[in-house]
Formats: C-alpha cells, structure tokens, sequence
C-alpha cells in the first residue's frame, strides 16, 4: 500500500467505517435497482472497495458501485437476462462475464496508459451524461417509490408517471416521502454524526414494522448471507452475443474509467494530492473484474463516499479497503435483517442520488456558458435519457471534437498574414521593409504561424488565391511548428500555381522536422535549392534580387 503511514492509522480506521456507513444503504439500493439483487450491490461494494483501494492510484479514494454504472449494469442484466426467458440464471451468468470483462478492458487502459486520455473528455459531455443518468434514476425510481414495479426503460417510467401518481400504493408511498424527508432535509450537522441515508433506511424500516406490519408495502425479502460462490466467465459461440457482450464491457470500462478519475480529481482536491491516473485504471480493473467473478455489480470511484472518508481522517489505501471488510462482516453476520428494507425506502434514498448526480452547477450558469457548450451538454443529455449512454458519449465528443476543430482552424487562418508592403502594424525587420517597400508590391510575403491541420488547408489556399498582382511569393515558415498531410498538400498546391503562372518561389524558416516532412512528400524538389533559406531575410533579400532591385541593407 502506497502513502501508508502508522501515525494516521486512528483517521484511517474512523474513515473506514464512516465510508462503510455510507455505502451500506447505497449498495443494497443499487443492488436491487440494477436488477441482480441487493446483495450483488455489497458484493460489488466489497471487492471493488477492497482490490481498487490495495492496487489503486488515489490513496483516499473510496470505491463500490455508483449511480451511473448500476444505471449501465441494470440495461446489461436486462438485456442478457431477456435473450434467456426460460433460464434468467444463464443471462445473468453472461451479465456478470461482462463485468469481467468490463474490468479486464480497464486494466489494459491503465496498462496501456489511456488514463491521460479519458481526462480529454470535455466538461459539457460529461455534464450532459452525468445529468442523464440523474434523470434516469429519478424516472426509474418514481415506481417503487410509490409502490409499484419499476418500468425498465426511462421513456415507459415517464409514461407511467400519471398511473403512478393516480394509483399509488399508500404504504409504500407514506414509507417514499418519509425517505425522501430524511435524505433531503436531515440538518447537515447531523448528517455528519450519522449519514442521512442510513437514517432513512432504520426509521423507514422500524416505521413499516411498527405501523405496517402486514400492510402492502414491498421488502427485499431474504438476502443471502456468507461469501458468494465464484461464477467462472461463460463462454459463448454465438458471434452476435460476443459482440454484444465487448460492446457492453467497453461501456462499463469507459464509464467506470471516466467515472473513478473525476472522483480522483474530487480526492486530488481536498487533500492536495496527486493522482496516478493510470495505476487507478488499473486498480479499479482488478476490483470490477473479481467483482464480476463474484456476481457483484461493477464500480468506480464513489464521490460522495471519498469526501466523508477524508473529512472522517481517511488518508491512504487502508480506509478504502477497512470500509470494504467493514461490509464483508455486515453481509456474513446482519445479512437477514435486511429483508424487512422496503423498497419505498430504497427508491428514496436513489432519488436523492439521482439528484445528486445532475450538474445543477452547469445548469444554473447555462446562460453565461458558450452557446455551443450548452448545445453539446442538451445534446448528450436527451440521448443518454432516451437512447443510450455509448451513443450519447460518442455523439458528445464528436460534436466537441468538431467545434475544436473548426475554432483552431479559425485560429490558424487567422494567424496568417500576407504582406506586400512595410506597414507599423506587421513585425518586420529593417532589411525586410526595405526589401518590400522597394519591391512596391511585386514581392508578396506570405506568414503562417502555429501547426498548421487540415481544418486550415482549404483557408491557406483561399487567402493567397485573393492576390494577384505580384511576381514573387516568398512562403515563411519560420513560426509553422508542424504540418500535417492535407496541409502539406495545399503547401504544394500553392507552390504549384504560382510556379505555373510564372512567378518565382521562396521557401523560408522551415524548422528541420517540417522541413524533413516536406521534403519526404516532394514538395521541396520543386524548387531551386538556393531559393529553400533559413531566415525569412535572406529569402526576401535573395527575390528583391532576382527581380534587380538594388536594397542597400541587403548583404
């Protein structure tokens, strides 16, 4: 274990348990909302807490399942569970391979050292499916809450609103708001003695055993106590499942990617630290990929449960793996008190995380956010709600890399100047305004700045091709720090007219790697060799010349 230290083994034991406390009531929710059952929720919190804590990156990083991958794992459990009607234990088999999957697919980012990557993802896609998911959980969640069984696509739960709220199962929903009054208005200094959705979950039990005994409010039911057997990967022949199954294990990869680095930065924050981004990923693999093994939902880096294990004292690896043994020894011995949870409870402390998840912070300044920003976060938003979470990331960072693109052509078109004469605004040596002043028009200096992309290509070529009344084109390069392919391309297209209507051509500054690129792709052939020079001077100087003008600093 990494930053180990004996003399913080008081604030690591504290930190622990508080995290422990906090992640009991949210893995048996998630469990049950995920559909493979609240036990699979602990077993998830287990092993990924545990493994993720021992081989991880960020030492204060508490992890376990999390809203936004039990909301992935629900859509998995449903869908291998469905391609199986008459034997579901065979789809959930298949559920769990690819959270195996899921996790060995993280370990070969972080073996690869992806994780530099994953942080490119800007903040209005992550926004948009972060406050996707939100919604998805407060939709999913609205059934139980009042009683009835959770439809299992966003778009039919909201359908199902106006049946739920005209016909609701009064128990339950009495149970739901008590839950919902205890998670959201528990005053915050207690909530630092004992966390509110703890306290949801012991008074709305003790309230449906003490007033509705036999009333019609839906539990758990048995819980399966003790270590679960290991389930060993199924394999299968069947070419379209395989497919489906990587498909899916990408998913959970990059979401719990993803997921556990922003937590990481979370942790970077409040205890001024450092994270390794890709040691991280590979931690976080070993926990989803034994999680797997032991029908437990996949993880990641858990916010809410690292915050209250550094302000409990938790400061290295051994509060994250103290909080998982804490729930080991909850499962093995209080597992069947917790048959009488009733789902109305549960559903009400999902809907608190539901809301916890929405970025209200990028929702409150979207009117001061760039216009594109807030298009990109609507964007991916709607589709993670009703289409996907894959497709909405994809689309996001489509849409991002798009609007990159075009502002850094923008920028490079801009940067280009072309000059046929001295002026004040244009950065020019003496010898250089003496050569163009004395030219009178007849040299055009042609300046590019920057590394120069296809985006830019076509706006090279559209500049120069507004001038015509010139005889020399001396091309400076001197600030160009790279070229592309399409770039060079349009270099030579350039190179290529002018030399065809007759005019002479200079080549100046070029850097040795954009000079050797250039070369490499025949364009520097094309030229005399005395007309390729180092500085943009001594091109100006050398063209004043070809064309007999006499400039007395010249050498």
């Amino acid at each position: 274990m990494r930053n180990f230290k004996i003399n913080n083994l008081r604030g690591d034991i504290y930190g622990g348990i508080t995290a422990a406390v906090v992640a009991l009531p949210l893995a048996l929710a998630f469990g049950v909302a995920s559909g493979a059952g609240p036990v699979a929720g602990v077993y998830g919190a287990i092993f990924v807490g545990f493994f993720a804590s021992l081989f991880g990156g960020t030492p204060a990083q508490v992890s376990g399942p999390t809203g936004p991958m039990t909301v992935v794992m629900a859509a998995i459990f449903t869908q291998y569970t469905g391609m199986f009607p008459a034997n579901p234990a065979q789809g959930a088999a298949l559920a769990f391979t690819v959270v195996m999957l899921g996790g060995i697919f993280q370990i070969l980012f972080g073996v690869f050292k992806l994780g530099r990557y994953i942080n490119l993802v800007p903040h209005p896609v992550t926004s948009g499916f972060m406050s996707g998911i939100g919604v998805i959980i407060i939709l999913l969640q609205l059934g139980p809450l009042l009683g009835h069984a959770s439809p299992g696509a966003p778009l039919a739960a909201a359908e199902a609103i106006p049946m739920f709220l005209a016909h609701p199962v009064f128990d339950a929903a009495v149970l739901g708001v008590l839950s919902l009054a205890i998670v959201y208005l528990q005053p915050a200094r207690l909530n630092r003695l004992i966390p509110s959705p703890l306290v949801a979950l012991l008074v709305g039990t003790g309230v449906m055993l003490v007033f509705f005994p036999n009333g019609n409010a839906s539990v758990l039911g048995e819980v399966p106590t003790g270590l679960p057997n290991p389930q060993l990967p199924v394999l299968v022949l069947d070419w379209d499942i395989i497919v489906s199954m990587v498909k899916s294990g990408l998913v959970l990869a990059l979401l719990g990617s993803i997921d556990s680095l922003l937590t990481s930065l979370v942790a970077d924050n409040i205890t001024r630290s450092h994270h390794e981004s890709n040691r991280e990923l590979i931690g976080q693999g070993i926990g989803n990929t034994i999680a797997g093994l032991f029908g437990g939902l996949p993880g990641a880096g858990a916010t809410m449960r690292t915050v209250v294990n550094v302000r409990a004292g938790g400061k290295t690896p051994l509060s994250g793996a103290l909080h998982a043994l804490i729930l080991l020894a909850v499962i093995l011995g209080a597992g069947g008190f917790a048959k009488y949870i009733p789902h109305a409870v549960l559903a009400g402390i999902l809907i608190k995380v539901g809301t916890d998840i929405i970025d209200w912070d990028y929702l409150k300044r979207f009117r001061q956010a760039p216009k594109a920003g807030v298009v990109i976060m609507f964007t991916v938003f709607f589709i993670t709600v009703f289409v996907d979470l894959i497709t909405a990331v994809a689309v996001g960072m489509v849409m991002a890399s798009l609007l990159f693109l075009q502002r850094m052509s923008d920028l490079q078109v801009k940067s280009i100047r072309v000059i046929t004469e001295p002026g004040e605004e244009t950065p020019l040596s003496k010898t250089e305004a003496d050569v163009l002043g004395a030219a009178a028009g007849r040299i055009l200096l042609y300046h590019m700045e920057g590394p120069l992309s296809f985006g830019a290509a076509k706006g090279m070529v559209r500049i120069l091709a507004a001038y015509e009344e010139y005889n020399i084109l001396v091309m400076d390069l001197s600030d160009v720090s790279s070229v592309d392919f399409t770039s060079c391309r349009a270099l030579d297209d350039m190179i290529s007219d002018a030399l065809q209507v007759g005019r002479g051509v200079f080549l100046a500054g070029a850097r040795p790697p954009v000079k050797q690129f250039l070369e490499l792709q025949g364009i520097l052939q094309k030229l005399p060799a005395e007309h390729i020079r180092t500085s943009r001077s001594e091109a100006l100087c050398l063209a004043a010349k070809s064309l007999d003008i006499d400039v007395e600093s010249c050498p």
